[in-house]
């Protein structure tokens, strides 16, 4: 099928989550067709990813005619227990470090 990603195989540093959360920080106006091929992602998947981050309380939205506009929530604590004193605003000032360097 066209369009469809390429599955990866083996582990890697960042997850799809942290992606589509990078993503919607760079444009919170973007499309989820935009997220999905910049994170190599379905847009089913990614889809699901902001459901979980909505849950979650990382992120919210609001529709402005046809379009969705993201609010991420920087105080957000990670969810892991050894990143738990770490807030969303942290983790996307050290990936936006790391566009701002290599980008």
């Amino acid at each position: 099928m066209a369009g469809v990603p390429e599955p990866h195989i083996g582990w890697t540093f960042l997850t799809n989550h942290a992606r589509v959360l990078a993503a919607i920080a760079d444009d919170r106006t973007t499309r989820i067709r935009d997220i999905a091929a910049r994170c190599l992602l379905t847009e089913r998947a990614v889809q699901k990813i902001i459901t979980d981050l909505e849950e979650g309380g990382y992120l919210t939205h609001s529709r402005e005619g046809r379009s969705n506009i993201y609010r991420i929530q920087p105080g957000t604590l990670l969810r892991h227990p050894a990143e738990s004193s770490l807030s969303v605003a942290d983790l996307l000032s050290l990936l936006a470090r790391h566009e701002r360097r290599h980008g």
